[in-house]
């Protein structure tokens, strides 16, 4: 797992250009402390990085404002509360803003107008090109031609000026003019235009194919709320709602204790209490829970809930920013920061690539005529032409980001939290998965399930000074072991140990992970926990344990009193696990536990594990994680399966550390690479089911876009292709690139035959 490193999101409006976007990032990390900015084509973002949380100044702010403008004129940082312009346009008015082109050109009608002009131009001057250079309006076909050359490329041209004149000299619109400028110069009018004509056209849809995406990516995670309905003191507010007064407001305005109204159909703004009405929430766009939740007053609910039936009112629990739906869409969101390997790959590719390609360009226009007899200088120049009008790398710098960000989404949409690109990429190499026992594969909610006294000590006594040691911990197993003795004690079952318990007078309380709890109760010693425990307090115990579970052993002044037995249920959907991950190729999974080895040994062999290491230390599950990684052949990757909270240690420690439980879990958020926001131990498959389904999509735009480049390089460069051909090879492959890399929001897990999951519930190791 990398380190972290904060960052604060902020929008960049226009960011239209993907080329652009690598520019700006490239321009941001040259300035001191700003080497981890990260600039996002696909959700139009930049990550600042941050020393601490609200460092960042004005001053700074404004120099990466005056960078952006500097590479994008059109692109605008927008800083909340700033007026700087950031909202989306409604309809088809916002479209694609062209780079260089201004707001003239930024209108989808106005582009579509042009285009049609530039059309009937070209038709126009096609047909009667021959009548006109016979006569002595001959002129008459230039200002046909560049009259629709400036109708459909003036954008394009005019961005490739400035650029040059701000010292960005190779970028498409550089080699697009060039291009045709040239092909203008051998008077190949009508190709040139042709050629201006479709490449722009070609980019207009490539935007609206972009803009598609980005809205497809943004509605998976549409969980953030519009509005709060404030309820505020009489006579104060714009709504009357039966004699009190009420007002609309941003959800980020709305102080922690205010009250807030939540009507039928409307998504609950902030976390909060329930103070008042009753109805049914649906919670599934957070937790995944298909059936709608009851509540009422007393109850807690989250930001992202949608309200079904009743009028709800909520005490304001906490502000957005630290609500559960803040939270996860600043996840998703800045997973776009943490860029795959190939995308930061693809970065430096494109901005070494462009130069090569227009050297090649000169190579070629003028090195053959001087070197081969009667070679023409505008033939050559003109196949160099077509070799710059291919080599535009558009389909790579768009369609990758797209790619990533596309699978991010998808995972989301399962339920499914991936930090980054990159933990993305690392997903699709993992060949062990290593899961914790309680509260991963199992549900972690404990139940005492037998007692058994020795040595003049009833059952009952056993369970009394259990409880009693355990009157101050926290842990899962102590609440088990307290509220079966408060169940007992509730039947009057009586003994000692109850009687100690009940009184409570608990004192030098030690408490250690993995080895249980020691205490003074009564004046008398208690010592509750594992048999580790046990053997180094010097405490023998004889005889065996009978049934599954988990074995907590009891002494009282020296003397071995007996053991509580606590078991803990199997996830149901834990045996679908094993299969899919042989499925998908996985060769190792090892579970860790601090359970004993037969208790251990009887999970994994019901949920068909491949391994099982137990009797383990928190500190020892990190020297078996370190053991296991060390022995992994080159390329491959380990991920952890922990519950978040106690597992913390070790989800640090793996390649890509997975992290069960509730978004209410800091430590789950924070400790681990990926999250699992419905605590259902299936979505691991399906997070490395995404993660190689999104390789496979990048993998085929990169081999797709390089080879039909590759071949009409060498097409063109033997004369073969013309520019026509080149234009259309150019802007078809970046379109499908684009439209491939969205075919990333459509993944879907696969089922798994009856036959291999059946093969769970037989194995055993």
């Amino acid at each position: 797992m990398s380190p972290q490193i904060a960052t604060k999101k902020y929008r960049i409006s226009g960011l239209d250009c993907a080329n652009c976007a690598n520019q700006i990032e490239g321009a941001i990390r040259k300035m001191d402390g700003m080497e981890h900015a990260s600039v996002s084509f696909a959700t139009e973002t930049v990550h600042i990085p941050e020393s601490e949380p609200g460092t960042l100044d004005r001053d700074t702010l404004d120099r990466i404002m005056a960078v952006i403008r500097k590479v994008e004129p059109e692109a605008q940082l927008v800083i909340p509360g700033d007026g700087t312009p950031g909202e989306e346009v409604p309809g088809d008015e916002r479209g694609a803003i062209t780079p260089g082109g201004g707001l003239f050109w930024a209108s989808n009608r106005l582009r579509i107008l042009r285009f049609s002009a530039a059309l009937l131009l070209v038709i126009g001057g096609v047909l009667f090109r021959g009548v006109l250079q016979t006569t002595p309006y001959r002129w008459a076909e230039y200002a046909v031609f560049l009259t629709a050359y400036l109708l459909s490329g003036g954008p394009v041209v005019y961005g490739a000026l400035r650029n040059i004149v701000r010292g960005r000299v190779f970028d498409e619109m550089f080699l697009m003019t060039v291009a045709t400028v040239g092909a203008i110069a051998i008077h190949e009018l009508a190709e040139a235009v042709g050629v201006m004509l479709f490449y722009s056209v070609g980019e207009f849809f490539q935007d609206l194919a972009v803009d598609r995406s980005r809205r497809s990516i943004s509605a998976l995670m549409d969980l953030r709320p519009d509005f709060a309905r404030i309820i505020l003191p009489e006579g104060a507010g714009s709504e009357d709602t039966g004699g009190e007064s009420s007002r609309i407001v941003d959800p980020e305005a709305v102080e922690v204790g205010a009250v807030i109204e939540v009507f039928p159909g409307e998504r609950i703004p902030l976390d909060g209490e329930v103070i008042d009405g009753e109805s049914a929430v649906d919670t599934s766009a957070l937790t995944g829970e298909s059936v709608p939740r009851t509540v009422a007053a007393g109850d807690g609910v989250l930001a992202g809930f949608i309200n079904d039936s009743g009028k709800i009112r909520i005490s304001v629990g906490s502000i957005y920013s630290e609500s559960a739906v803040a939270r996860v869409l600043e996840l998703v969101e800045t997973a776009s920061s943490r860029k795959a390997p190939t995308e930061q790959f693809i970065s430096r590719f494109a901005a070494v690539y462009t130069p090569v390609m227009v050297g090649l360009a000169a190579a070629l226009a003028f090195l053959p005529p001087l070197f081969i007899p009667g070679a023409s200088l505008s033939e050559w120049v003109y196949r160099a032409l077509v070799l710059l009008v291919i080599s535009c790398p558009c389909a790579l710098v768009i369609s990758i980001p797209l790619g990533y960000f596309g699978g991010i989404g998808a995972a989301a949409r399962r339920h499914i939290l991936v930090k980054g690109a990159n933990y993305l990429d690392a997903l699709k190499n993992v060949s062990t998965v290593v899961f914790d026992k309680t509260g991963t594969l199992t549900r972690g909610v404990f139940k005492v399930t037998a007692t058994e006294g020795v040595n003049g000590f009833s059952g009952d006594d056993v369970l009394g000074w259990a409880a009693a040691a355990e009157t101050y911990s926290t842990h899962p197993i102590a609440r088990s072991i307290r509220a079966a003795f408060e169940g007992a004690s509730a039947g009057d079952t009586g003994g000692a140990g109850n009687t100690a318990a009940a009184e409570n007078v608990v004192g030098d309380v030690r408490e250690e992970k993995g080895y249980g709890i020691s205490a003074t109760v009564d004046g008398r010693r208690v010592v509750a926990g594992s048999s580790r425990l046990l053997d180094r307090e010097g405490v023998e115990r004889g005889g065996s344990t009978p049934g599954e579970g988990t074995v907590v052993h009891v002494a009282v002044d020296g003397v071995y009193a007996g053991y509580v037995l606590i078991s803990d249920e199997i996830k149901p959907e834990a045996h679908r696990v094993g299969p899919a991950l042989r499925e998908l190729g996985i060769s190792r999974t090892v579970m860790l536990t601090g359970d004993n080895r037969r208790i251990a040994e009887g999970v994994a062999a019901r949920l068909g594990l491949d391994e099982v290491r137990a009797e383990l230390l928190p500190q020892d599950k990190v020297s078996v994680v370190e053991e296991l990684k060390r022995g992994l052949p080159a390329g491959e990757q380990l991920a952890f399966v922990g519950d978040g909270i106690n597992d913390a240690p070790v989800l640090m420690q793996a390649d890509v550390g997975i992290a069960m439980g509730d978004l209410g879990s800091d430590a789950a958020i924070e400790a681990a690479d990926v999250v699992i926001m419905d605590d259902r131990l299936d979505r691991v498959p399906e997070a490395i089911g995404i993660a190689r389904f999104t390789r496979k999509i990048v993998i085929q735009n990169i081999i797709f876009a390089l080879g039909v480049k590759a071949a009409f390089l060498a097409l063109g460069a033997f004369g073969v292709a013309t520019m026509w051909e080149a234009v259309i090879a150019d802007v078809g492959v970046a379109l499908l690139a684009v439209l491939n890399a969205t075919r990333t929001l459509a993944w879907k897990p696969r089922s798994i035959p009856e036959s291999v999951l059946g093969q769970a519930h037989h194995q055993t190791r």
